[in-house]
């Protein structure tokens, strides 16, 4: 958990059991978080803790650029209004048959949304009508500041994990990370004091379901 939730190193991870006196090697985690790490996205989008009502409303597409071997490669991430990371997807391009593979992907997983705020590209507008949703388009200064502040955990994991070396690491690891965020994420500044703990203990029970599983 703390190597899936926390922007730590697998040495980090290490450390922190030993001061409970808790000896475990580094190895040993990494071998855990490759084999449970997909077991437990899968339970948690069965227990449909992820792809809620809220995530037809309104989502939020980006594109960032992640080294793969000193070679740029580009993760298409979706959102969200209330920053809940819905899918992500490796390609070696940005263009639009990239951008319409995975427009596809997240729309036959989480039907059409009622309005998609992505950049002012040719590549997006050309795959929004080709889907028959030109419409919903929204774009704007600002307008996508939510998906660029979800780029931020992962920019401290990557860090943390001394970068990737293949493509199907890196979905693997967007797709376990973001999984256990939407798990644990409460929105801290909307509910009281009383009721964020209250979420935050049904989270943690819930969580440990999942292991117990």
């Amino acid at each position: 958990m703390l190597y899936a939730r926390f922007p730590l190193s697998l040495r980090n991870v290490e450390d922190l059991p030993h001061e409970s006196g808790i000896e475990v090697c580094h190895e040993a985690v990494r071998v855990w978080w490759h084999r449970f790490g997909p077991m437990f996205v899968t339970e948690i989008r069965k227990r449909g803790i992820e792809g809620t009502r809220s995530s037809r409303w309104r989502w939020h597409v980006d594109v960032m650029f992640v080294k793969i071997n000193v070679e740029m490669h580009c993760l298409w991430r979706a959102f969200d209004h209330e920053g809940e990371a819905l899918e992500s997807f490796v390609t070696r391009t940005r263009d639009k048959k990239a951008a319409l593979k995975f427009l596809r992907k997240a729309m036959r997983k989480h039907g059409q949304p009622e309005a998609i705020v992505i950049e002012k590209l040719r590549s997006y507008s050309a795959d929004l009508w080709q889907l028959r949703a030109e419409a919903r388009q929204e774009t704007g200064k600002w307008a996508n500041n939510r998906v660029e502040n979800s780029h931020l955990p992962f920019r401290r994991r990557e860090r943390a994990t001394l970068r990737f070396r293949r493509m199907r690491s890196l979905q693997k690891f967007d797709a376990v990370h973001a999984s256990v965020s939407n798990h644990f994420d409460q929105e801290r500044s909307l509910p009281s004091r009383n009721l964020l703990k209250l979420n935050r203990i049904a989270a943690l029970a819930e969580w440990r379901g999942l292991c117990a599983g």
